[in-house]
C-alpha cells in the first residue's frame, strides 16, 4: 500500500532540552494511526512538528515523497489538515464562519459560492445544521470538537492530524468524535493520526498504534502487537491484562494495580530502539 507520510529521525528539542529523539515510521494510506502515550511524552510536539508548526531540529518529514520544507504553508495546508487539542478553542463566530476558515487555503480574497456550498457539505455530513448559525463559544464540547473537524474536512486534505481531539469529552461524544474520523477513514477521503490517551477507544478504532515514552517509540503495530502488558507497563507503570474482545478482534485492556514510580522513569537509550519502522 502507498506510504502518505514518512517520517525518518525526527529530533526537537525545546531550549536544549530534548523532547523526540530519533523518531522514525511510515504511515499507510487510508490508514486510522493513533499515537499513546504519558503526559509529556511528546505526541503533541510530535503532530506540530509533522505539520510544521514546530521546526525540528533534525530529521526529515514526506508527505506522498515530498518533502514537508519544500511546501509554502499555503501548499502544505492543501495536503494535511490539524484539529488542535479541545482544550483550545475560543472563536467569536458562528460555526459556520468556524469552518469556513478551513477554505483559506484555497480561497484568494473572498470566499465564493462554491466553498460555501463545500462548508455546508460539511455540516450536513457531521449532523451540525441545527446549530451551524450558533455561536461556537456557546456549544458544548463535543460540538465544538465537531465543528473544528469540520474545518479541517473543508481543507479537502487527504491527510488529517487530531491532537487529543476526545480530551475533556463524555464517553457518547468520544465515541461520536471517533466514528466520525472512522469512517472517514473507511471511505477512503483521509489518513488520519491523532493522538489519544484513552486505551481502549485506541483499540476499537485504530488499524495501528504508534506507543511512546520520553520523546521514543517503543512499539509501532496493530493493537494486538503493541498493547501487551509488557509495553503497557513499562511506559504508565500500569499492570493489566489484556481479554479478547468481539471473538478476538480488539485487544481490551483491564487496569489491575499501579506500580512503583520508577517503571516510568526514563529509559536508557541503549535498552530502548530509537528507529522503528512498520
Amino acid at each position: 500500500m502507498k506510504i502518505k507520510l514518512s517520517v525518518k529521525e525526527l529530533e526537537f528539542a525545546y531550549d536544549s532540552v530534548p523532547v523526540l529523539s530519533g523518531l522514525t515510521m511510515d504511515i499507510r494510506e487510508g490508514s486510522l494511526v493513533s499515537v499513546l502515550g504519558p503526559n509529556g511524552c511528546g505526541k503533541s510536539t510530535f503532530l506540530k512538528c509533522v505539520n510544521r508548526i514546530l521546526q525540528p531540529q533534525n530529521g526529515s518529514v514526506k508527505i506522498d515523497d515530498t518533502c514537508t520544507g519544500d511546501l509554502s504553508r499555503r501548499e502544505l495546508a492543501k495536503r494535511m489538515s490539524y484539529v488542535p487539542q479541545s482544550s483550545v478553542r475560543v472563536f467569536p463566530h458562528t460555526v459556520f464562519d468556524v469552518i469556513l476558515m478551513g477554505r483559506r487555503p484555497h480561497l484568494s480574497w473572498t470566499s465564493s459560492g462554491e466553498d460555501e456550498e463545500r462548508v455546508w457539505d460539511v455540516i450536513d455530513l457531521l449532523g451540525l445544521e441545527e446549530i451551524a448559525l450558533s455561536s461556537f463559544n456557546e456549544l458544548s464540547g463535543g460540538q465544538q470538537q465537531k465543528a473544528l473537524i469540520g474545518r479541517a474536512l473543508v481543507q479537502e486534505t487527504k491527510l488529517m492530524l487530531l491532537d487529543e481531539p476526545t480530551s475533556n469529552l463524555d464517553l457518547w461524544h468520544k465515541m461520536d468524535v471517533m466514528r466520525i474520523v472512522e469512517d472517514l477513514v473507511s471511505h477512503g477521503k483521509i489518513t488520519a493520526m491523532m493522538a489519544v490517551h484513552d486505551l481502549n477507544m485506541v483499540a476499537r478504532f485504530s488499524h495501528e498504534i504508534i506507543m511512546m515514552k520520553k520523546g521514543q517509540i517503543i512499539s509501532f503495530g496493530n493493537p494486538w502487537e503493541v498493547l501487551t502488558p509488557e509495553n503497557i507497563a513499562s511506559v504508565y507503570g500500569v499492570e493489566v491484562e489484556i481479554r479478547d474482545l468481539n471473538g478476538g478482534d480488539i485487544p481490551l485492556v483491564v487496569p489491575l494495580r499501579q506500580m512503583k514510580d520508577d517503571c516510568c522513569m526514563p529509559v536508557p537509550p541503549d535498552t530502548i530502539p530509537v528507529t522503528v519502522v512498520h
